[in-house]
C-alpha cells in the first residue's frame, strides 16, 4: 500500500514507519518539526528511513492546506494521522493553537482525503478524551465524555469530524485511542523518559499528587501492532478503538519499578496535582481484540528494561551511580 503518515518524525510515527517500510509499503512522511522538543531528536528518529527507495519526506504543517494538496495525490491508499500539538498540561497554556493544529489541521486532511478519493483514514486519538469517567475500565461505549483539558477536547473533535466525513463521503475512519504509550524514542517530557533522565543524572524527581494516580502504560510495539492491524480492518465505516494494556500501574509503583530496573533508590518530592490531569486511565480492550485481534503482551517492567537499554545507548549521563 501507499500510506501517508503525518507526524512521522515523532515517537509513535517513527516506529510506525520503521514497521511499514520493513513490510514493503510505500510511505510518505509529513512532519513540521514542531519545536515542542528538539529537532535533532526527531531528525535522528527518521535518519534510517532515507535509505529506502519507497520513502519520501516532506517538511510541512498540516494547517497548510495548499501544500497538503500538492503532496497528497490520488495514489495514496491510507492516511494515518498522528500529527498533533501534544500534551495535556501545555494545552492549558495555549489552547487556541491546539485547536488550530489538532482540529483545523485534521479537517484539512479529511478535506484532502475527500478531494483525492482516499477512503481509509486512521486517526490518533487519546485516552484523555474520557476525562472524569469513573466507569473503569473505560469502554468505547461510554458516550458521555467529559474531557478536562483543551488537548482532550481537540481529540474528541477529531473523532467527531471523522464521523461526519465517514457518513457523508464514504471514508473508512478509525479513531485509535492510545493509552500512555512508552518505549524507546518516547518524548522527553513524558514521565518515564523524564524520570530516567533525572535519576540517572543524580537529580530528584517530582511526583504530582500523593502517588496514587494510575496509568494504563502501553508499550510502543503493542501500539504499532494495533495500528498495523487496523490497516486491514474494513467491516464498518466508522470505529473508535481503545489501544491500551488493560492494566493499571500506580505512580508510586512505576517509581518502584524504575528503581528496580536502574538498581538505585530514587529521590522524590511530592507536588500539588496538576490541572487537566486525570486520576487514572484504564482501557477496556475487548473491542480491539474482537475487531483487529489486538493482543498486547509487553508488561510495564519488561518495557522499562527495553527503554533502559535504548536510553543508555542514546543519552549522555553526567552522574555515575554504583
Amino acid at each position: 500500500m501507499k500510506i501517508l503518515v503525518t507526524g512521522g518524525a515523532g515517537f509513535i510515527g517513527s516506529h510506525l514507519i520503521d514497521k511499514l517500510l520493513s513490510e514493503g509499503h510505500e510511505v510518505i512522511n509529513i512532519d513540521n518539526f514542531d519545536p515542542f522538543y528538539s529537532h535533532d531528536v526527531k531528525r535522528n528518529n527518521i535518519a534510517n528511513h532515507f535509505k529506502y527507495k519507497n520513502y519520501a519526506f516532506f517538511e510541512a504543517d498540516i494547517r497548510d492546506q495548499e501544500k497538503l494538496r500538492l503532496i497528497i495525490d490520488e495514489s495514496v491508499d491510507t492516511i494515518i494521522h498522528l500529527a498533533a500539538k501534544a500534551g495535556v498540561r501545555p494545552s492549558l497554556v495555549n489552547p487556541v493553537e491546539y485547536q488550530e493544529v489538532n482540529v483545523t489541521g485534521t479537517q484539512y486532511l479529511l478535506e484532502v482525503a475527500r478531494e483525492k478519493g482516499i477512503k481509509k483514514f486512521i486517526f490518533a486519538s487519546s485516552s484523555s478524551v474520557y476525562g472524569k469517567n469513573k466507569n473503569v475500565p473505560w469502554s468505547e461505549n461510554d458516550f458521555v465524555l467529559k474531557p478536562i483539558s483543551p488537548y482532550a477536547s481537540t481529540k474528541v473533535s477529531g473523532e467527531l469530524l471523522g464521523h461526519v466525513y465517514s457518513h457523508l463521503y464514504d471514508i473508512n475512519f478509525i479513531a485509535l485511542r492510545f493509552f500512555t504509550v512508552f518505549g524507546p524514542r518516547q518524548r522527553p517530557d513524558l514521565a518515564i523518559h523524564k524520570f530516567f533522565n533525572l535519576v540517572l543524572n543524580g537529580k530528584t524527581i517530582s511526583l504530582y499528587g500523593d502517588g496514587s494516580s494510575r496509568r494504563d502504560y502501553t508499550y510502543i510495539e503493542d501500539i504499532i501492532d494495533g495500528i498495523m492491524s487496523s490497516l486491514t480492518y474494513s467491516n464498518s465505516k466508522y470505529e473508535i478503538i481503545n489501544l491500551g494494556n488493560n492494566k493499571t500501574t500506580k505512580l508510586l509503583e512505576l517509581v518502584r519499578l524504575i528503581e528496580k530496573v536502574l538498581g538505585t533508590n530514587v529521590e522524590k518530592i511530592h507536588m500539588n496535582e496538576q490541572p487537566g490531569d486525570v486520576a487514572q486511565t484504564w482501557a477496556n480492550i475487548e473491542k480491539a481484540k474482537k475487531l483487529i485481534d489486538y493482543r498486547p503482551d509487553t508488561s510495564v517492567e519488561e518495557g522499562l528494561y527495553k527503554f533502559k537499554e535504548w536510553y543508555l545507548n542514546n543519552h549522555q549521563i553526567s552522574v555515575t551511580r554504583e
